[in-house]
């Protein structure tokens, strides 16, 4: 029997749901980036900073390349809580706006303290377990679709698109009917 997907936001277009997944762009062992490196510093400038800019939102350049199978984690037991959209928010800003470590268990805890729920309960080392197992069964899945950027648009284990896309290019990608 498949395992029941959880819907993260939906509605996007009628009968069209989108899901979110874990992937780790950079896993154990793989190294992590430079934050100061060339290469982030020049996808920043080019591409992030102006697409910000043009969404009208305020994002820097996180001082750390943490590793995220903990982040990952932790976004889907606030998705059993019913709370994904919410943390995930909150994730997204402590990294991309002030600039927290999202790696670390303890940074995890104080976004779940502040949207609402028991951090206890994230600490559990058994709900983190859990919650890993289904981080790298999503990264698995990537994998075989073959998942190489994020964020990336997958239907039928086939990558329709990667990077960052509006409404008008999601409806184009999906075909309806």
């Amino acid at each position: 029997m498949a395992e029941p997907a959880i819907v993260y936001f939906a509605d996007i277009e009628p009968g069209i749901i989108l899901q979110w997944k874990a992937f780790e762009l950079r896993p154990h062992p793989v190294p992590t980036l430079d934050p100061n490196g060339e290469y982030l510093t020049g996808i920043w400038q080019e591409h992030v900073y102006p697409l910000a800019e043009k969404m009208g939102f305020t994002m820097k350049l996180p001082s750390v390349q943490p590793r995220t199978r903990l982040a990952h984690a932790a976004a889907k037991w606030a998705a059993d809580h019913g709370k994904f959209n919410a943390f995930n928010h909150a994730l997204f800003r402590a990294f991309f706006q002030d600039d927290h470590d999202i790696g670390k268990l303890e940074v995890l805890m104080q976004i779940a303290e502040k949207i609402g729920l028991n951090s206890n309960d994230l600490e559990s080392g058994s709900q983190m377990d859990f919650y890993v197992q289904k981080v790298l069964h999503d990264e698995k899945m990537a994998l075989q679709a073959n998942v190489r950027a994020v964020p990336a648009y997958v239907s039928n284990n086939k990558v329709l698109a990667t990077g960052v896309q509006n409404l008008l290019q999601l409806q184009q990608l999906i075909p309806l009917g």
